[in-house]
């Protein structure tokens, strides 16, 4: 099959330059980072496919839009306007900011979850199960099945598993559900979207018991385009009808601005109930700041107001998902094990079939990470038994079936023949991959979200 790259429907207005290294200065820079390459230097990367998140370019209306942004300590004007683009396109009517998802996440666990409840998800993600863990919950991986086997072709993998949710519900108990996360797509499958169908058959069944629903919106955008191009009865519709149709089967939502809107920093909690809103606000105040900034500064509020409007434009998110796919589609052609089908961020590697002669143990995601740095100065992130963390209860490694590299394209960042050089870099990698000989084992284990600070020392395979 032959990958297609549409032209972009933007072009270059400003340059940033990137430093090429030599191998010997990849060895030495990776050595001193315990061979972790989140703990590289930027400059020591040439394309970096870390995250997508706060990574992408901005447009010359979100940098015009920053000019005026009202730095007041209370009531900035910069608030009002990024709440009403909230209002406008996802329907949330009380808006809470924060300085980036996570900060979200922080107020919804405090607010809602009590020691002993149980959290059911379409699959974990790291900070939003750290912050449910930390509140006292269990969370409760309730996806379909097929989202765990890289190689099903199916095309709503994040589809919630309905006879597992209600299961737990019977179980547990609704009274001991404070709501379910639903992450649309879902991150740690590869950006697997969940259909309309799927998500209404969770508001309905919620609903029966009482029991919220919360999005995962930062790129609840992607997820509009998938229903849009996948779902029967939807292929008319517009993304923004999509994403609002979306939304309206939820109770609230936590988001990262970073993604979608293409802000730098930044993200909000959406919540329909008012008295919730009134809690939320009071501890935006102790944990982020006033309820008018909640810690971004009035130009970032403005970039993320425009980058909503932007984010729903139907050729920007088309040429978005097509430039992923390319990826995707060059390193099927070269018989590379990826996650399918394509998400709409980042395409995943799949060590656990890559490195099939490292056992999990020895991390082969991490152990493939710090290859392909080696080889081509190209930086992803593990998604696999590092980021999967201990059990808080037994203290033992989790090991998920799903040991992948993600790599995560930054939005109007890069060009096809970046992705050409990564294609051409990772197909490398994966012809030589029975001389990759050994595997990693910690020298340093933070206590949470580990794959961010922890380092490694090599160590033989056999």
């Amino acid at each position: 099959m032959t990958a297609v790259y549409p032209a972009e429907p933007w072009r270059i207005k400003m340059v940033e330059p990137l430093r090429t290294t030599t191998r010997e200065e990849r060895e030495r820079a990776l050595r001193a980072a315990g061979y972790n390459p989140c703990l590289l230097r930027a400059e020591d990367v040439y394309i970096d496919l870390f995250t997508d998140s706060g990574t992408n370019a901005m447009s010359d209306l979100q940098w015009s839009a920053m000019m005026r942004g009202d730095e007041s300590y209370c009531g900035a004007a910069s608030f009002y306007r990024m709440r009403d683009a909230v209002r406008a396109h996802c329907g949330y009517e009380h808006v809470i900011p924060v300085h980036q998802g996570r900060g979200a996440e922080n107020l919804l666990s405090r607010m809602l979850i009590h020691p002993g409840h149980h959290v059911p998800g379409n699959m974990y993600f790291t900070t939003t199960r750290a912050h449910q863990e930390l509140n006292g919950s269990t969370f409760h991986d309730v996806i379909v099945d097929a989202a765990h086997d890289p190689a099903d072709e199916s095309p709503f993998k994040g589809d919630v598993d309905l006879a597992k949710l209600e299961k737990l519900i019977g179980e547990v108990g609704a009274d001991a559900i404070p709501y379910v996360c639903v992450g649309a797509p879902v991150n740690m499958a590869g950006g697997q979207p969940i259909s309309m169908d799927c998500l209404a058959r969770v508001r309905e069944l919620t609903a029966h018991h009482g029991i919220m629903v919360v999005l995962d919106a930062a790129r609840a955008v992607e997820n509009a385009y998938f229903v849009q191009q996948r779902e029967p009865g939807w292929s008319q519709r517009t993304i923004a009808d999509i994403l609002h149709a979306m939304c309206d089967l939820t109770d609230g939502a936590t988001m990262s601005a970073k993604k979608d809107s293409f802000a730098n920093i930044g993200g909000w909690l959406g919540l329909r109930d008012a008295d919730q809103a009134e809690q939320a606000r009071g501890l935006v105040v102790l944990y982020e700041g006033m309820h008018t900034y909640g810690g971004m500064a009035g130009r970032d509020m403005e970039a993320i107001a425009q980058g909503i409007v932007e984010s729903v434009q139907e050729d920007g998110i088309r040429a978005r998902v097509a430039q992923v796919a390319y990826l995707g589609q060059r390193l099927i052609d070269a018989g590379v094990p990826v996650v399918r089908p394509i998400g709409g961020h980042c395409v995943c590697l799949d060590a656990a079939a890559i490195l099939a002669h490292i056992p999990q143990r020895l991390f082969p995601a991490q152990t493939l990470l710090a290859e392909l740095y080696l080889h081509a100065g190209v930086r992803g992130v593990e998604r696999g038994i590092v980021s999967a963390g201990r059990d808080p209860v037994t203290g033992e490694n989790r090991a998920p079936a799903l040991e992948l590299v993600r790599l995560a394209i930054p939005r109007r960042v890069y060009t096809r023949a970046h992705l050409d050089a990564v294609a051409d870099a990772v197909t490398d990698l994966h012809r030589e991959r029975r001389a990759i000989t050994h595997g990693l084992r910690f020298t340093y284990e933070p206590r949470h979200l580990r794959f961010f600070q922890a380092r490694y020392e090599p160590v033989p395979a056999g």
